[in-house]
């Protein structure tokens, strides 16, 4: 569950606040980087908020790897947490393989979905795995983004001016 110092719950009523404080915390536990979608219909995220290294977003984006990637496959038609190791064997791109090329050694997935609604995030680590607490952790996080999202709000250029300083990518679906 969430650590009382790092629950934006309370501020409910700024959703840009609730997502600046919840990014924050996801840096502190995924040092090595993420990506998390939001409320994605045919593949496209409402909200993308991406922290890898600028040079792997390059090489995913360039090489067309998301199609191709197991964990991404797997959030799409499962509930819950999956450690990558579990998926190196799904993994005939090598895209797990290349993203360690770049720091990207140990991850997680967690994904959401309620209904027709996806939302889900790949997290990482360069030191060491995540520990169970770490995962539960992201799980209440990722959940935190997605309910806070839902009504389609808008977070503001103040927020997304905010969530640049803190080296996220923020993409948000117009329309």
């Amino acid at each position: 569950m969430f650590n009382s110092a790092h629950d934006p719950r309370g501020t409910v009523d700024d959703p840009g606040a609730v997502v600046i404080a919840t990014l924050g915390r996801l840096i502190e536990i995924a040092p090595a980087g993420f990506a998390i979608g939001l409320h994605i219909r045919y593949m496209t995220p409402a909200y993308m908020f991406e922290s890898y290294p600028a040079d792997w977003l390059d090489v995913y984006a360039r090489d067309g790897l998301l199609m191709r990637d197991p964990t991404v496959r797997w959030a799409m038609h499962h509930h819950g947490a999956k450690r990558w190791a579990e998926l190196e064997e799904q993994d005939g791109a090598g895209v797990l393989a290349r993203a360690r090329e770049y720091g990207i050694a140990h991850g997680h997935t967690r994904s959401i979905h309620e209904g027709d609604d996806i939302s889900f995030g790949g997290l990482a680590r360069s030191d060491r795995d995540f520990t169970a607490a770490e995962i539960e952790e992201v799980g209440d996080l990722i959940q935190t983004l997605h309910d806070v999202t839902d009504k389609r709000v808008t977070l503001g250029t103040e927020a997304s001016a905010r969530i640049r300083d803190m080296a996220v990518v923020m993409t948000e679906r117009t329309g």
